[in-house]
């Protein structure tokens, strides 16, 4: 995949959001046939939430298989866009490369819910449904744009 964008999804545990956002951005990158590179990773690896698994599934889109996993530097390295979805993992992100866009887009996390169990995969639900909503319009442009224009999406 040399001539593909690389996107690396960060969060602090790439246990949810990071998990979820990977999800979705491979999932519409196979509906609009675009040639992307697709990671999470995390600060520290947490574990595959089960719940994040669950309202995945719901949605159609299956991360089951998916590993938590420590960000590289490697990875960065290889990256062309760095999306953090935590403040935590936006303030405490690795140097990067000067080619490297990074980007931070915030969703609370559904793994700190609290409340009963339905209100907890509410919870869950909400912030799939947000990032959904933005993987869907972030590939769909990306789709659409030279690699020497990234700046122009965000």
């Amino acid at each position: 995949m040399q001539d593909s964008i690389v996107i690396l999804f960060l969060c602090t545990g790439n246990s949810c959001r990071s998990q979820m956002a990977e999800g979705f951005a491979k999932y519409y990158s196979m509906l609009y046939n675009a040639s992307f590179e697709i990671h999470s990773a995390g600060l520290e690896a947490h574990g595959l939430n089960p719940r994040a698994v669950q309202v995945m599934e719901e949605a159609g889109v299956s991360i089951m298989s998916h590993t938590s996993d420590n960000v590289s530097l490697s990875l960065i390295a290889r990256s062309d866009i760095i999306i953090t979805l935590c403040g935590h993992a936006d303030e405490h992100c690795p140097a990067l490369p000067p080619r490297v866009k990074k980007v931070h887009w915030g969703f609370e996390d559904p793994a700190k819910a609290t409340g009963s169990e339905e209100e907890i995969m509410g919870t869950f639900r909400e912030v799939r449904d947000l990032i959904n909503i933005k993987m869907k319009w972030f590939i769909e442009r990306l789709s659409k744009t030279d690699r020497l224009k990234l700046d122009s999406i965000f």
